[in-house]
């Protein structure tokens, strides 16, 4: 398998593995930066964290999930990741299960770089 980058706006990802029924993903988010608020309709995530401390907002709840702790999304919930610290990078193994997981099945909320799918 050829390893999957690609660099963002907030970062970048490397895939990790893949089948077809999961895809695990290396993501790296720069300080200060954050995801888009978004949902999935095919698939539901596991976020593990490897370095850093990520502030996640799950459906409007925010938390934050420090190095070694995880957190789960369910198919459907609206979620985001950020990195709130000024300096270090955050890292966290993404795994995706379901049965699809193009990057066309994002459904952006917010979107601090113009992305968004609804109003």
């Amino acid at each position: 398998m050829t390893q999957e980058f690609d660099h963002r706006p907030w970062g970048s990802y490397y895939v990790l593995d893949e089948d077809d029924n999961y895809k695990v993903k290396r993501i790296e988010v720069l300080p200060q930066k954050r995801l888009s608020y978004q949902r999935h309709a095919h698939r539901a995530e596991h976020w593990y964290v490897v370095q850093g401390t990520a502030k996640v907002t799950l459906n409007g709840v925010e938390k934050l999930v420090n190095k070694g702790e995880s957190v789960d999304i369910a198919l459907g919930m609206a979620h985001r990741v950020e990195n709130p610290d000024e300096k270090e990078m955050l890292v966290f193994i993404e795994t995706q299960t379901g049965d699809y997981f193009g990057e066309d099945d994002i459904v952006r909320i917010e979107d601090d770089f113009g992305r968004t799918s609804e109003d």
